[in-house]
């Protein structure tokens, strides 16, 4: 029970964080954003690190910094995508290609959830699908542009999640600590070869801020949840991230949401009482 709260939580969080970095990436450039978002979240999990238990070990940052260089491909895709597509699509779509390879590598590693979660995990994944749909004619042409970004984007926080959870127990928070340093290197790298500015726009740097300070909250979030819980089942429940994402979007945004996304964000909560009830 304590892992699907953190799980819950998590999402929620994660959510939060992909709707501030949407609205960044409206007002900056991509790399901008998930630079500063990601030094953002670094000084969090320093200052978080004398609080929590764990050793910097070579494997725990090893892992972290394998699992960083995936998170930081999926960031820069996933905001390429919601810069030009639309939140409320952008987001559930990325989300279901994040929560299928948890899910399909825990299941092959050994994982068994009971069928009360089983049914959960296959009612969540559902739950995403119905929440991206939208078929305004306003939004339809942009949401097939995004698509392949966010798919690619969906794959990298996969990789993310399985990576990170490979990491020895007893490390604590430090292999967040090795994925930051990898994915800011990465990319203010990939910054320097392609010239693009790192400064952010008017406006935008405590949006920024906000981001970068959200994700890693949410980050924390899945490694004690991970810790707790199955692979397979907990990042799913993180994968629900886009219900909050999307009525976010609705309230601040006034993007508009039909009956299959309100059916969706029902789907979600009976999913995480499905495994919640396991």
């Amino acid at each position: 029970m304590i892992a699907v709260t953190l799980a819950t939580l998590c999402a929620v969080v994660y959510g939060t964080a992909d709707f501030f970095g949407g609205l960044a990436t409206r007002r900056s450039r991509v790399l901008a954003v998930v630079v500063l978002s990601q030094t953002a979240g670094l000084a969090l999990v320093v200052a978080l690190l004398p609080f929590l238990p764990g050793a910097p070990t070579a494997q725990a940052l090893a892992w972290g910094m394998a699992a960083g260089v995936s998170g930081a491909a999926g960031l820069v895709l996933f905001y390429r995508a919601l810069a030009t597509g639309v939140m409320s699509v952008v987001a559930p779509t990325t989300a279901t290609t994040s929560a299928a390879l948890p899910v399909l590598f825990g299941l092959a590693t050994g994982e068994r959830p009971e069928t009360t979660a089983l049914a959960g995990v296959a009612l969540a994944l559902v739950a995403v699908v119905l929440v991206s749909r939208d078929s305004s004619a306003a939004t339809a042409g942009r949401g097939r542009g995004s698509l392949l970004a966010s798919l690619a984007g969906g794959a990298g926080f996969g990789g993310f999640f399985v990576l990170l959870a490979q990491a020895p127990e007893g490390a604590g928070m430090w292999p967040l600590f090795g994925a930051r340093l990898s994915s800011i290197g990465l990319i203010a790298l990939l910054a320097l070869v392609t010239r693009r500015t790192l400064r952010p726009g008017h406006g935008a740097l405590r949006i920024i801020v906000t981001a970068g300070a959200l994700d890693m909250a949410a980050n924390v979030l899945f490694v004690l949840a991970q810790q707790r819980g199955l692979l397979s089942l907990v990042g799913v429940l993180v994968s629900l991230y886009p219900a909050s994402t999307l009525l976010l979007a609705r309230y601040v945004l006034k993007e508009r949401l039909n009956a299959v996304q309100v059916t969706g964000i029902g789907f979600t909560l009976a999913a995480v009482a499905l495994i919640a009830a396991a």
